[in-house]
């Protein structure tokens, strides 16, 4: 059972990549940090030191705040931030218990540059269908819930990546980090280089769109039916952030299938009266 105003590690592992997942907030100290340059997926970082400052930004929401240990840094800061109006809890353990129990973690060194407000920034074509839907979910599920995404004509997306400091993805080019790998599609490409291959609902997924993506309905059964409804929602919206809100909704949903219902049958006859009983 947890300490009060604590969460467990297994609880919390439980709530990453959902929609529910409280804002995570890192506050280990530089030094210990540096001991393992690695965030808990969706974990953002903030000086523990200035919390009076930055706590109103979550302000009427609910958060987890990670130290290294479990200790001083984050009790204090969950109870600081509790004194702002945010539901805050400490992860038990912190970040060391998190590394010990083998889940995966996003290294650092693989984010792109942030903003000014501290988001990442991301540019990609216009009119998005797959990958271009499930990226941008993935990024904002397991690394960077803030991130922004600018949707814009293909000839001009590595000009606006440079001028506006984002960062390209699914598009050609060699100097395109962000993009296929021979046959992984960059969904795959993002799942391996953000560490998080080892929430299997997300290996899975990605065999998902990898079908859809690159004209591979052979490999699992979903693929073509994400791709009809990719396809239906290109053509429901015109706006893409539109899209892309509506999008989000339907990989939520792949997402809990993929991690919970995958052994689930469903029969219409299982639902009908018994012979003999009365309707």
């Amino acid at each position: 059972m947890s300490a009060i105003n604590s969460i467990s590690v297994e609880k919390l592992a439980r709530l990453i990549g959902t929609p529910k997942c409280p804002a995570l907030i890192d506050v280990q100290t530089p030094e210990d940090f540096a001991a393992d340059p690695r965030l808990i997926p969706g974990a953002v970082r903030r000086p523990f030191a200035e919390v009076a400052d930055w706590a109103p930004e979550f302000a009427g929401g609910a958060a987890i705040v990670i130290c290294q240990k479990g200790r001083k840094l984050s009790q204090g800061v969950a109870a600081w931030l509790r004194h702002a109006g945010v539901e805050a809890e400490a992860l038990e353990g912190g970040a060391l218990a998190w590394a010990g129990a083998g889940l995966s973690m996003v290294p650092e060194a693989k984010l792109p540059p942030r903003d000014r407000q501290g988001r990442t920034v991301w540019v990609t074509r216009a009119r998005p269908k797959v990958d271009r839907i499930a990226c941008p979910w993935l990024i904002r599920r397991f690394v960077d819930p803030n991130a922004v995404f600018l949707f814009v004509a293909p000839s001009e997306v590595e000009g606006v990546a440079e001028r506006f400091g984002a960062t390209a993805f699914d598009v050609e080019g060699e100097s395109i980090f962000w993009s296929h790998r021979g046959e992984l599609c960059t969904f795959d490409v993002m799942v391996e280089e953000f560490g998080l291959g080892k929430f299997a609902p997300l290996r899975h997924l990605a065999t998902i769109v990898r079908g859809a993506d690159t004209a591979r309905p052979d490999l699992v059964p979903e693929a073509a039916g994400l791709l009809a409804a990719s396809l239906g929602l290109s053509r429901m919206y015109t706006d893409d952030l539109e899209q892309l809100e509506a999008g989000m909704l339907l990989y939520d949903a792949l997402y809990r299938w993929c991690r919970d219902a995958r052994d689930e049958t469903h029969s219409w006859v299982s639902h009908q009266p018994r012979a003999g009983r009365r309707a």
